[in-house]
């Protein structure tokens, strides 16, 4: 599929102190790690692709909360390191639904090695697509979220203005 900008979604889970993570090993860039997330379908909303992807590459249940923050990837201007297609990623702070416990899902994304729990302490430590990890630790430190406004939730004009 060919896309202007493409739209992604995903998932920061924090939990005990450490953020879920999950795991690739690339040739060209060895072991790194990924929030859940990816890019929106058809006939779904942000938050039905921050359900989605949390499930299909953490077996995660989660409740999707405020967004936390947004990421952008010019092609342009970054030297085309990740592709040729602009995206833009929506983060939102979520929570494990009851009984929820994420692990390795059966059907993993291709590279996928693997589902961690990463010490907060140790984000420095590792390498983190997009490198958002001074990101995470502020939004842990001080919530500050960002309003997501749904069509679906505004009132709508009488036929009669």
């Amino acid at each position: 599929m060919t896309y202007h900008i493409r739209v992604k979604a995903g998932a920061l889970i924090i939990r005990n102190d450490a953020v879920l993570l999950v795991e690739f090993q690339k040739e060209e860039k060895g072991v790194h790690y990924n929030l859940p997330g990816g890019g929106v379908e058809t006939d779904e909303t942000i938050r039905d692709t921050v359900r989605r992807e949390a499930w299909e590459e953490a077996s995660a249940k989660v409740e999707v909360g405020p967004l936390a923050f947004v990421y952008e990837y010019s092609p342009a201007v970054n030297e085309y390191r990740y592709g040729a297609t602009p995206s833009l990623a929506l983060y939102f702070d979520c929570t494990l639904r009851d009984g929820s416990i994420p692990k390795y899902p059966a059907v993993p994304d291709p590279n996928q090695t693997g589902v961690k729990w990463i010490p907060l302490a140790d984000l420095d430590q590792i390498v983190l697509y997009p490198n958002i990890k001074e990101h995470i630790l502020d939004y842990v430190m001080s919530k500050r979220s960002i309003e997501l406004i749904e069509e679906l939730q505004l009132k709508e004009y009488s036929r009669n203005m």
